[in-house]
């Protein structure tokens, strides 16, 4: 790949703050369980977006979250209510894309988006700093 760890850093993060978009439009258009996928999805590119400075990355949704949990949530960078966003909003995506006849409700869509919101708020700070360091 060309670049630097940095600039994939802000690829992705770019990349979770057009998801977010996304998600809101999906919102006024009354198609929440879009919505709900597309602020996970923004949350999870937010954390790529750390990951990529530590060089690393994962096949699995789930590899991202660990690394990020023991790296950045249990050394004390985040709170651990960064984790409960995390896990919740992938939780509801789950259940959202995969489940038959589960329906998103309007506040679960919104709270979703509110999670995404705060996580790349959390994690642009902190990405910032790191790229201002290299």
């Amino acid at each position: 790949m060309d670049g630097s760890v940095t600039d994939l850093s802000k690829y992705r993060l770019e990349k979770a703050k057009e998801d977010l978009e996304t998600a809101r439009a999906n919102f006024s258009e009354k198609s929440y369980r879009a919505s709900v996928n597309r602020s996970y999805y923004a949350i999870f590119h937010a954390l790529r977006a750390i990951t990529a400075l530590d060089q690393f990355d994962s096949g699995k949704h789930s590899g991202i979250i660990a690394f990020v949990n023991q790296n950045y949530v249990k050394a004390g960078i985040f709170d651990k209510s960064f984790s409960k966003m995390v896990d919740s909003a992938f939780r509801l995506r789950e259940k959202a894309d995969y489940e038959d006849f589960y329906v998103v409700a309007i506040e679960d869509a919104r709270r979703q988006m509110e999670k995404a919101e705060a996580v790349i708020s959390t994690v642009e700070q902190y990405v910032k700093q790191r790229w201002e360091e290299r």
